[in-house]
């Protein structure tokens, strides 16, 4: 794939590690890890009276996820396999303009799904995904529209991650690429069928804290090697870097400055698609359905903030360590440099990786590499299980169905789902596309959907016409611009012109913007105004009679629960105060405005306007800014789920382990005097008691 310039095809590298090593990783860790989650789940159930045969909790928790658990979710969320990799391959390619770009296409739009989260929690507390509200308001036709482009989202999000990870594994390892991409989703598959969403946000924490760990030891790991020895010397590595190999469009050719050409029209190109991988992932709303009403706003806030840290720091670090020391005799590819095959593969990271730390950093690179595709890959698998069994099954098929039913259909969407992405990745593998393919076009069939989803949730009169007619034709405006385009600047329709920077851009945004047109006009045409009481008068969440009843609606009032609807001893119910969450709306939308200003404007937008190129001084300030920002972002990813509950849950855990109390006073004594994570229904409690009792 051309992006800047072309580079030398070389021989392959000969992997550092043995394909033991790699099926150990992908195979025998994922399904420990599948077991020790199984266990988990049979414990909570036991104690806490978690159960995943309800389809509440199994989809979404019982809705009472608190705030630490959902940062280190979002952050989770959005550590894919792409922005470990992605955002060091584009600091190959553009400098330090590259990873910053990476991680403003990303804060400011999970920051902004908090607005969305908290507007569904106050006008529709009981959905279970975005498609249950557009089905509500739109009627069948709509919901059918809306479907396929959030299965189009889904299906091209996980090709993106397991393209990137199933290359890096066959790097490392010399695993076949078709079984890496094969067996990544197994372990996936088996604890987010045993534990539903809850097993999702349990493994997005476990996989959280080792990922940021070892990203941390590789900015600490760089510095203390003796070919970089400080960030002053990798400075000056960068420098002769670009004087053997100037940037095209860049100013003066150097890898140190946020006057990149190629780099802005990536990160609008970034920022677009990563808008459209958020509204039209229903993995985020079903996370967002899943937190109680406190933790939304806080939860996706500070996730969204502390996760810049992570492509911008990681990516400036490994980025600049393969430009600095491409040329040593210790890095994979020498004498060569990186060829555009392998960078495009996403292997700057793990080569940078090798040459500072030998099989040791391979071996990281591997392990973290698995752990992102496979914790965002949960997301994405039970986001298309929801869909399947909620909005395909549930609406289609039974609008009768049961717990039971439910559950079954749920789990036949796992399956299914993580079969059809594998061979789907497969498919795209044999026909020439990689991870760089599939991270600049992405855009282009994601962001159809994102203003007229917008327009349903927070903007009344878009009519029913508007919300079918307008998605559509953005997406026919989207692939015709990308194609023409890819066509007008490189002469042919073909993988390596559709991958180029400008026809993706292009291409992005008109399928975002165009449908804000649509849907204008066509409502101006025939205009309509929602009632948005009509969203309260649905009944969503499953109830069945004699005692098998889910949480959602039973829950008291929590002793210790405050007038302001802040957690403190449990959370309130569906039916917390409106003005409450209206007060939560308007901190939502102040800081998704701050978030855009501060990193999409404020800060870069001078510096590329200035022409400046970076001094060493203010080189090593923004790289220390960043470090401190990235290890900052793991303390709030490992600690903070603990201290916000963990802590007494784990307890409760004990207790109900430990001690021969009945399970009445178990549950009573963890709901009323703990601030566990969740709260047993009446019917669950009383289940308990008539089996202890026989």
């Amino acid at each position: 794939m051309s992006i800047l310039h072309r580079r030398a095809e070389g021989s392959s590298v000969q992997p550092p590690l043995s394909q033991a090593v790699g099926y150990v990783v992908v195979l025998v860790v994922g399904v420990i890890i599948a077991l020790v989650m199984m266990l988990i789940t049979k414990v909570l159930k036991k104690t806490t009276g978690e159960d995943n045969k309800k389809t509440e909790m199994f989809m979404t928790a019982n809705r009472t996820v608190r705030t630490g658990l959902t940062a280190s979710a979002v952050i989770s969320s959005w550590l894919w396999s792409t922005a470990l990799l992605g955002s060091s391959y584009v600091g190959y390619d553009y400098g330090v303009a590259g990873p910053f770009w990476f991680a403003a296409g990303c804060s400011p739009m999970i920051v902004f799904f908090s607005l969305l989260g908290i507007s569904c929690k106050r006008k529709i507390p009981e959905a279970h995904t975005s498609l249950e509200v557009v089905r509500i308001r739109y009627g069948q036709t709509a919901h059918i529209v809306f479907i396929i482009l959030c299965l189009i989202n889904n299906i091209f999000a996980c090709a993106n991650m397991l393209l990137g990870a199933a290359a890096v594994i066959t790097a490392m390892s010399g695993m076949h690429i078709i079984a890496a991409t094969f067996l990544l989703p197994v372990g996936v598959t088996v604890y987010t069928f045993v534990g539903g969403i809850k097993a999702t946000f349990l493994t997005d924490y476990f996989h959280t804290a080792i990922i940021l760990i070892i990203a941390c030891y590789f900015t600490a790991k760089a510095f203390s090697d003796y070919q970089v020895g400080s960030i002053g010397n990798l400075y000056d590595l960068l420098k002769a870097a670009a004087e053997r190999h100037p940037v095209s469009g860049n100013q003066g050719g150097t890898y140190l400055t946020m006057t990149s050409k190629s780099g802005i029209l990536f990160g609008i190109l970034h920022t677009l698609g990563n808008f459209g991988l958020v509204i039209m992932d229903t993995s985020y709303f079903i996370k967002a359905f899943s937190a109680s009403p406190a933790a939304v706003v806080p939860g996706y806030t500070i996730g969204g903030i502390a996760y810049f840290a992570i492509p911008w720091a990681l990516g400036t670090v490994m980025s600049s360590v393969a430009l600095g020391l491409e040329n040593q005799p210790n890095f994979p590819t020498y004498p060569r440099r990186m060829s555009t095959s392998e960078v495009s593969n996403g292997l700057v990271l793990p080569y940078a990786a090798m040459t500072i730390a030998g099989k040791g950093g391979a071996a990281a690179s591997l392990l973290i590499t698995f752990m992102a595709c496979t914790s965002t890959l949960s997301a994405q698998v039970i986001a298309v299980s929801s869909i399947l069994s909620f909005d395909v099954y549930r609406e289609y098929f039974k609008k009768s169905a049961t717990d039971r039913d439910l559950i079954r259909s749920s789990h036949f969407g796992v399956i299914f789902f993580a079969a059809f992405s594998a061979a789907f990745s497969t498919m795209l593998h044999y026909v020439g596309i990689d991870l760089g393919w599939t991270l600049y076009m992405l855009g282009v069939v994601t962001c159809p959907g994102i203003f007229p989803m917008i327009f349903t949730i927070l903007w009344r009169n878009q009519s029913k016409a508007a919300a079918i007619i307008s998605p559509v034709l953005g997406m026919a405006t989207g692939l015709a611009v990308w194609i023409g385009t890819a066509s007008h600047f490189g002469g042919e329709v073909s993988v390596a012109t559709t991958g180029d920077v400008l026809p993706c851009m292009y291409g992005t945004v008109a399928s975002c913007f165009s449908p804000i047109i649509y849907s204008v006009l066509i409502t101006l045409i025939k205009p309509q105004r929602y009632d948005w009481n009509y969203f309260k008068k649905e009944k969503l969440a499953l109830e069945k009679l004699e005692n098998d009843l889910t949480t959602a609606h039973h829950h008291e009032t929590p002793t210790g629960a405050d007038d302001s609807g802040l957690e403190d001893g449990g959370v309130r119910n569906a039916t917390l105060d409106t003005k409450v969450l209206k007060r939560w709306g308007r901190i939502a939308a102040f800081w998704s405005i701050a978030t855009f200003l501060g990193h999409w404007v404020l800060w870069p937008l001078p510096m590329y306007g200035s022409r400046y190129i970076f001094e060493k001084q203010f080189f090593v300030a923004w790289v220390i800014v960043s470090i401190i920002w990235l290890w900052g972002t793991m303390l709030i990813a490992i600690f903070y789920p603990l201290i916000d509950g963990g802590i007494q849950q784990i307890h409760q855990v004990y207790q109900g382990l430990t001690h021969s109390k009945s399970i009445a006073e178990s549950h009573s004594s963890g709901y009323k005097g703990s601030d566990a994570t969740t709260s047993p229904s009446a019917a669950s409690i009383s289940d308990e008691i008539q089996e202890k009792k026989e």
